[in-house]
Parts: structure tokens; sequence; C-alpha cells
């Protein structure tokens, strides 16, 4: 266990000084709170502010726990270093888990940030459990993606992973609802997604301060999905090897 943390550790250190994964986790969420949030009105029965607020939060930790580590284990794989840490006295699981753990330790301060914007510029006032609440269930949904960017991570070659990982990436957040409230057609099919289903958590947590159990059953169908497929994946490259 303590090879898995430093092993975390040293991936935390890298993304602390990677830029490009700063500016899409943190400053591109920043930036389009601080464009967006001062419209009027309101969007899912809750002020614009407040749907902006958890949209783009969960829009920036999605893109930290998927895109970068999509990229990053496809080329890794290739360069042999999942094989040659396999050589090495660490668990099986090891690299898989470092880098989890990780995504959800980066993810939290994009959350914070643009959850605090909302507070104390988009002028959104609640109780402080139900801020918990969000911040909980927006960071829990990293766990999604992160299991998805292992998948796709072990199955694809680097030269095609990145045009298929900001397309999948960009279909949850349009389908899910994280930049507008969806209507119609896309609603009915938006509903079938977990970044949908966080959204409504959220919306309802704001609204009602409770939330569905439906919500929470089909984000985490999702996730049991995209584990199995990651540990298909692993399993598979391990064959391969």
């Amino acid at each position: 266990m303590h090879g898995t943390l430093s092993l975390a550790m040293a991936e935390l250190n890298r993304l602390r000084r990677n830029r490009r994964y700063m500016i899409f986790t943190v400053g591109l969420p920043v930036m389009f709170y601080l464009v967006f949030a001062k419209q009027s009105g309101t969007a899912d029965n809750v002020s614009v502010a407040a749907f902006l607020m958890v949209g783009f939060a969960a829009f920036g930790a999605f893109a930290g726990a998927f895109n970068n580590n999509t990229v990053r284990i496809s080329q890794e794989r290739k360069d042999g270093w999942i094989r040659q840490l396999r050589l090495t006295p660490l668990p099986a699981n090891a690299y898989v888990i470092a880098k989890i753990i990780a995504s959800m330790a980066t993810t939290v301060p994009s959350i914070a940030i643009v959850l605090l914007l909302g507070r104390f510029y988009g002028n959104v006032n609640m109780p402080i459990w139900k801020w918990v609440v969000i911040a909980v269930t927006i960071w829990l949904g990293t766990l999604i993606f992160a299991a998805l960017a292992v998948a796709i991570g072990y199955w694809l070659r680097p030269d095609s992973v990145q045009p298929v990982a900001m397309l999948v990436y960009f279909a949850f957040v349009i389908f899910g609802g994280l930049w507008f409230p969806l209507t119609g057609g896309l609603k009915t099919f938006g509903e079938i997604t977990p970044t949908y289903r966080i959204m409504q958590i959220s919306t309802d947590v704001i609204n009602h301060g409770t939330m569905s159990f439906g919500n929470v059953a089909v984000i985490l169908g999702w996730l049991a999905a995209f584990v199995a497929l990651a540990v298909l994946a692993v399993r598979a490259a391990a064959e391969a090897v």
C-alpha cells in the first residue's frame, strides 16, 4: 500500500506542474462561470448562477479525471512504463489505483473554486449541508470518468486516443446538460447519462433538499459498467504482454 501511495504522490506532483491540465480543469470552468453566471432567470428550476455553478464544477472535475488520464495511460503503456512497473514489488493494481487516487485528489480544487465563485460571485445562498452534498456528489462522480479513462487508455493507441476521448467526453457534457438545461428529445436521451443524473441530484438538493434513489441507481450502474470495462481492459493488456 505504501508503494501505491508513493506512486500516487508522484502522479500528483506531475499533474501539479502540468499547466495544460490546470488550465482545462480549473482555468476554463472558472472563466466560463465568470462570463456566464450573471445571467438572470432560472434553469431546471434553480437560478442560472446555481445551475452553471454545478455544471462548470462538474465540467472541470470530470475533465481532470478523464481527458488527461486517457492520453497519459495510453502513452505510458506504449512507452513500456506500465510493463516496467509490473517487474517491481508493487501490487498488480498499483498503477490503476494510483491514477484514480491522483484523479480524485486533483479534482478537488476545480470543484471547490467554482463552488466558492457560486457563493461569492453568483450569490448562490443555501445551507452548508447542501454545499457539502453537491461537492461530494460531483467529486464521487469523477470515479465514473476515472474508470472510463483506464478502459480507453488501455485499449487505444496514443495516436487515436485523444480524439476518441474528446468525443466521448463532450458527448457526456452536452447530453448530460452541464452547459444548458435539456428539453424534449434531447432530455429524454440525456436522462440515461450519468452526467445528467449528477446534475439532477444537485439541482434537487438545491430546490428540495432531497435526492432521488433513481438518480443514484443510474449513476451506480454507470460506475459498475465502467469499472467492469476497466478491469477487462487491464486484464487484456496483461495477457498481451
